[in-house]
């Protein structure tokens, strides 16, 4: 791994390695609910998805072009009234943790995120995942609640920790009209 690190937009050509990182965490952690790790035919759709809703899905390459991490945005809920809200997911790849990247990828998340119109962000997070908590909160989520023993995974109940980010001017103001 080099020190040259860049974000860009991910594309199906991407599945592959992001679909690598993820079964890391699928396998090994609680950061995930999942207990099959998705292929990468399975992470494309998944990218796919994310683009056709208007969301960014972006990538943290080294300067050979390997991927290092990838973090997205998918709609908070599928009802009308969540427009403007969504929720956030971010993945390093675990040999590459404590180099930076979770930050860049939270920050350029963020942006693109608010340069969509998007008010309000979510994550939920495995209470397992400390880490990710203190990355989120450095990045401005706030907490929100805690989902006492919301998943089963590695033998244990986890909780997850809900946590929101106001972008932009949040719902200070009125959001443009997106009829």
């Amino acid at each position: 791994m080099t020190n040259v690190l860049t974000i860009c937009e991910a594309s199906q050509e991407d599945a592959a390695a992001i679909a690598e990182i993820y079964a890391h965490y699928v396998l090994e952690s609680s950061a995930s609910f999942e207990t099959e790790p998705p292929s990468a035919t399975t992470m494309a759709k998944r990218i796919a998805k994310v683009a056709d809703q208007g969301c960014p899905w972006l990538l943290v390459r080294d300067d050979t072009g390997e991927v290092l991490g990838f973090a997205y945005a998918q709609r908070f809920g599928p009802r009308a009234g969540y427009y403007y809200s969504c929720e956030t997911h971010i993945f390093v790849r675990h040999d590459a943790l404590g180099r930076g990247i979770g930050t860049m990828l939270i920050n350029a998340l963020i942006a693109a995120c608010e340069e969509r119109g998007y008010r309000q962000a979510f994550a939920l997070i495995a209470g397992t995942e400390p880490a990710a908590v203190v990355l989120h909160a450095r990045a401005g989520y706030l907490p929100c609640g805690t989902l006492t023993g919301a998943g089963w995974k590695q033998g244990q109940w986890v909780d997850v920790f809900v946590m929101q980010r106001k972008l932009g001017t949040g719902n200070e103001t009125l959001p443009e009209s997106h009829a």
